[in-house]
């Protein structure tokens, strides 16, 4: 296996929790969940698994700033300003949305982190001004380093690809490993582990806001890209790739009863916090499917908790919520 550029400073492993009430009132298989909610930085999630593989690449590269962007309310770019503020980086975010008169939840943290935000009103809007900001960047020798979308790039998948490793370690049989997927790195991450370190269950992402033909695609490209990191090219195919994308259907952080009902059923009956936009839906399609009997009751499912929590005190979002 190829040496690879890594930075520890997520707290790891994360546990894996039997969640025993909940299994109880959907009347299904048994529940797990793995706690990727509890990685350290910046209140914790998935992408800090990624940036351990990010930003020692940047640092490789001699880069002084990171630079990405997402929604106003970005989990991503949460940990992405996070990371920068501890490792001496820059940073600057080019958020979608419009800007409050008060900052809340992931946006106060990004502004406490000492980004630069540049905003966008439109989500279409925003590759063009992440472009922009890069040049600009350049241009000035602020010496960036680009962190993709969601830090699903090759080198970013590669965190998922060894939280299988280490899930595996923890020697916890599961049937199914279940979680929201939206970039597709964290998906890839899984697919590439699940063959480099042989999990013989299934790998099934919810999908956040995107088709199942685009993931099936981009979750086999993104893999495939990601093993030349680790060793000797796997070629994935679409048709090894896991993905439903029957509950993405209102848009990108619309709530709908589904996912209130799913934040209010793990705070209810395990004291375990979901986020509205992430968890929340990948839970509601897990509810769902748990109830059209899509499991094997004799199964065990794995939800792999991938954070987001501190949108819950967005504005937009905690009166939706009550």
């Amino acid at each position: 296996m190829n040496k690879i550029p890594r930075l520890n400073f997520a707290h790891l492993p994360t546990p894996i929790e039997e969640l025993p009430r909940l299994t109880e009132h959907l009347n299904g298989p048994k529940i797990l969940i793995k706690r990727d909610d509890q990685t350290g930085l910046a209140f914790g999630g998935n992408k800090t698994r990624k940036l351990e593989f990010l930003v020692a690449e940047a640092r490789e590269q001699g880069a002084k700033t990171l630079i990405t962007g997402g929604a106003l309310q970005s989990n991503h770019c949460r940990q992405t300003a996070a990371a920068a503020a501890r490792f001496g980086f820059d940073c600057t975010l080019v958020l979608n949305g419009e800007m409050p008169e008060q900052p809340s939840a992931n946006l106060l943290l990004d502004q406490m982190f000492g980004a630069e935000i540049v905003t966008v009103t439109d989500r279409a809007d925003r590759d063009q001004a992440l472009q922009e900001t890069f040049q600009k960047a350049v241009a000035a020798g602020k010496k960036p380093y680009l962190v993709t979308y969601g830090g699903s790039s090759p080198t970013g998948a590669l965190g998922y690809a060894f939280a299988m490793k280490e899930f595996m370690e923890q020697n916890i049989h599961a049937d199914w490993i279940l979680f929201g997927t939206s970039s597709g790195g964290t998906h890839a991450g899984l697919v590439l582990g699940q063959r480099v370190f042989g999990y013989k269950g299934k790998v099934l992402g919810i999908s956040i806001d995107e088709p199942e033909e685009w993931f099936k695609t981009r979750v086999s490209d993104l893999a495939s890209d990601a093993s030349e990191r680790v060793g000797e090219r796997i070629e994935f195919t679409p048709a090894e790739v896991f993905a439903n994308a029957d509950y993405c259907k209102p848009g990108y952080g619309v709530l709908t009863d589904a996912e209130r009902e799913a934040v209010r059923l793990f705070a209810k009956h395990e004291g375990l916090l979901l986020d509205p936009v992430y968890t929340g839906r990948a839970a509601a399609g897990m509810i769902d499917l748990i109830r059209k009997g899509f499991f094997k009751k004799e199964e065990t499912v794995l939800f792999w908790h991938t954070g987001g929590t501190t949108a819950l005190f967005a504005e937009k979002y905690s009166a939706a919520l009550l």
